[in-house]
């Protein structure tokens, strides 16, 4: 599960790391995977991200990562793929594979 905002980042960084057609490409494999469920955040969930962006300050947290904890939090969903400490420090567990 990812919401659009992510696959949003996602698309940018492709867009402007390998153009055009790698971006619609990946959009193309986003769309096709039965795999990959896409959540569109609610106005709650919104909301519920303010509350995360002041609650984590002064560390500077993306919207982005904050609807993220917003809908993990909504989900029951205490464990993440990402890159970065932010999950962490919102207290989820970032997967660490091999």
């Amino acid at each position: 599960m990812t919401t659009n905002l992510v696959i949003a980042e996602a698309h940018r960084l492709t867009l402007f790391r390998a153009g055009i057609e790698p971006a619609l490409r990946a959009l193309e494999r986003i769309d096709a995977s039965e795999s990959v469920t896409i959540h569109f955040p609610t106005s709650d969930e919104h909301a519920a991200a303010r509350r995360w962006i002041e609650r984590l300050a002064p560390r500077p947290v993306t919207y982005t990562d904050a609807v993220s904890f917003a809908v993990m939090e909504a989900l029951a969903c205490r464990h993440v793929l990402g890159f970065d400490e932010d999950f962490s420090a919102a207290g989820f567990t970032l997967w660490e594979g091999v």
